[in-house]
């Protein structure tokens, strides 16, 4: 299990007796607060303004780190409505010049045919949301139970927004006048569950995320308390031991009251600005009103019905509608993923998308055309008993592709991916 350091309860003495339990297999997926998506991808960056600035920390009653973690896992917040800002910093690297991501290895253009006002623009869920891996954005998020969320993406001049209400999923996007419909998967349980993209990482389920990892190799610590929109929070302090992470530390601030998680920021080992730092700018508990949750497509709007079978489907004039990818919603189909190792130094690895791999880029862009011009632009060569290919960084996350099409991705430094390559 994790080193707990030895901070006080309230009452002066190390915290002891159920509370106390640090997280284990199924306590890893409790609930920490109703799953409202804040962001999508897997890592996002939250630059928080002026809303934020600390009038000066809280005093607060002295807690210990297992009684934080028992006081989020007992979180029951069922009910809650906010304001997110979100600014992304990966460092991902630029595009290299004359080549755009429709050049990208796997072929095809990004977009897939004209939808709405922006021609050849993929208005998906899965694509919009992941635009939030790059840049500032003001979201907008509530809900009502576990089966009434809405998240929205509020632009200067346009919105959009995804909303679930009982089985059904609608996404809006006002600057195309653009309609996403689908049906809210099943759970084990025959129920429908959340769509991946309203779980999304809101410093609820980001918190969730990063207290599965904690294991042996991490170091958890109450430090200090802060003020997180307006509210009391309670500092608490992840850090991983293993050499091979990227992960510096991450700080989650909990509400003193409910438990439910604030602020999440995730820091490099390299230093420099957050990579993850999710967080409300303002936040309520009170039930939101009805109609937050009701939609009704606007006249004129292209109405795009969702297949399960990721095939994609008709619109509302029966023509095509956005083309699906390897699986539900055109989402990548990671059926065929091996995760190597565990918490965090955990590597994925899979296949690569068709065109990426299969030799593309080994003999340099001149032979490889324009995708192994883009290999050669962004990534280093390497080479191992593998064979040989290419590692993509970035500030958190690495990815080597191999020439023969496997891909090692993870939170793990350069010389880690190649060792699993290697195996």
């Amino acid at each position: 299990m994790a080193r707990i350091e030895p901070t006080h309860g309230s009452d002066g003495t190390a915290g002891t007796g159920e509370g106390t339990r640090r997280p284990h297999g199924r306590r890893r997926a409790v609930r920490y607060a109703v799953p409202v998506a804040v962001a999508g991808v897997a890592a996002a960056s939250i630059g928080i303004g002026t809303a934020l600035a600390s009038s000066g920390d809280p005093d607060l009653p002295k807690i210990s780190a297992q009684d934080l973690i028992a006081k989020m896992a007992k979180s029951d917040a069922q009910q809650l409505s906010g304001t997110v800002k979100v600014t992304t910093d990966l460092g991902l690297p630029s595009l290299p010049s004359g080549l755009s991501l429709g050049d990208a290895p796997g072929g095809g253009k990004a977009g897939h045919g004209s939808v709405g006002k922006d021609a050849g623009a993929d208005t998906s869920p899965q694509a919009k949301l992941t635009e939030l891996a790059s840049g500032t954005h003001t979201l907008r998020v509530a809900a009502d139970g576990p089966d009434k969320q809405r998240l929205s993406i509020v632009e200067r001049a346009a919105e959009y927004s995804l909303i679930r209400n009982g089985d059904q999923v609608w996404a809006y996007d006002s600057k195309s006048n653009t309609v996403h419909h689908s049906t809210a998967p099943k759970d084990a349980h025959g129920g429908n569950e959340a769509p991946q993209e309203l779980r999304g990482a809101s410093p609820q389920e980001l918190a969730k995320k990063t207290l599965a990892a904690v294991d042996d190799s991490t170091s958890v610590t109450v430090d200090g308390t802060a003020k997180v929109a307006g509210r009391d929070a309670y500092q608490l302090v992840i850090k991983p031991k293993a050499a091979e992470t990227t992960v510096g530390a991450v700080r989650i601030a909990v509400d003193a009251q409910n438990g439910v998680p604030l602020k999440f920021t995730l820091s490099p080992k390299g230093g420099g600005k957050a990579v993850v730092d999710a967080a409300f700018t303002k936040v309520g508990f009170g039930k939101p009103a009805a109609d937050t949750f009701d939609f009704k497509p606007p006249k004129g709007a292209k109405v795009t019905e969702d297949k399960a079978d990721g095939k994609g489907g008709k619109d509302a004039k029966g023509g095509k509608g956005a083309e699906g990818g390897h699986g539900r919603d055109g989402a990548p189909d990671l059926s065929g993923m091996n995760v190597l190792g565990k918490s965090w130094t955990s590597i994925a690895e899979l296949k690569a998308p068709g065109g990426v791999g299969s030799g593309s880029g080994a003999k340099g862009s001149k032979d490889a055309g324009p995708a192994g011009a883009l290999l050669d632009s962004l990534g280093s060569k390497v080479s191992g008993s593998f064979g040989s290919g290419h590692v993509f960084s970035t500030r958190l996350v690495n990815a080597l592709v191999t020439d023969d099409g496997k891909v090692y991705v993870g939170a793990v430094t350069k010389d880690a991916l190649i060792k699993a390559a290697s195996k």
